[in-house]
């Protein structure tokens, strides 16, 4: 178990190419605000200041169009989530940086645990039941939870690479429905 007060961690889990959400697709602004839960205003202050930044691409000046990653959108809830449980600013920074150092798929496997001021992070669930059982943790995010409602929130949602050119859908007839309905047609 880690806390986000300041001690350094290196990155434990570098994805394997072509597993989970492609990060070279990225959602604009509108996008990413109606799927991490917050006004296009935080959107802009964040990463203006830093908090989280678009990583498939940045502001170009006026009229550009920021690209942010499903790395980013993830990282965007829950700081949403940590801003909704009192948790300041100063401490979701630290939080925020080391969960930059991790790749999508190691997110999804982490709880994290906070109890208004420091941030925990837990990854099995005898850390989980640890910190409970210490009265230290009264705040959880299972970043799987939230890893997987983005995950169906983009399906739906138009993405694009950082050209400009449309990314390709991300799972076509994903459902057991539009499954059924596209071999009742073809066969």
């Amino acid at each position: 178990m880690d806390t986000y007060a300041g001690d350094g961690q290196g990155v434990l889990f570098e994805p394997e190419p072509g597993s989970g959400p492609d990060e070279n697709v990225g959602y604009r602004g509108p996008t990413a605000c109606h799927v991490a839960g917050i006004t296009y205003r935080q959107l802009d202050y964040w990463a203006r200041t830093g908090l989280v930044e678009p990583s498939i691409r940045g502001a170009q000046g006026s009229g550009s169009q920021r690209l942010y990653s499903f790395r980013d959108i993830l990282v965007l809830k829950i700081v949403k989530r940590l801003l909704d449980a009192g948790v300041s600013l100063q401490n979701i920074r630290l939080a925020v940086d080391q969960l930059r150092a991790r790749g999508v798929e190691d997110l999804a496997r982490i709880t994290l645990l906070s109890d208004g001021t420091t941030v925990y992070e837990c990854t099995s669930p005898e850390e989980v039941v640890d910190l409970l059982q210490g009265g230290q943790g009264v705040f959880g995010i299972a970043v799987g939870g939230a890893f997987r409602e983005i995950e169906g929130s983009l399906a739906k949602l138009p993405g694009e690479r950082a050209n400009g050119s449309p990314a390709p859908a991300s799972r076509p007839d994903s459902d057991e429905l539009s499954r059924r309905r596209a071999t009742r047609r073809t066969g």
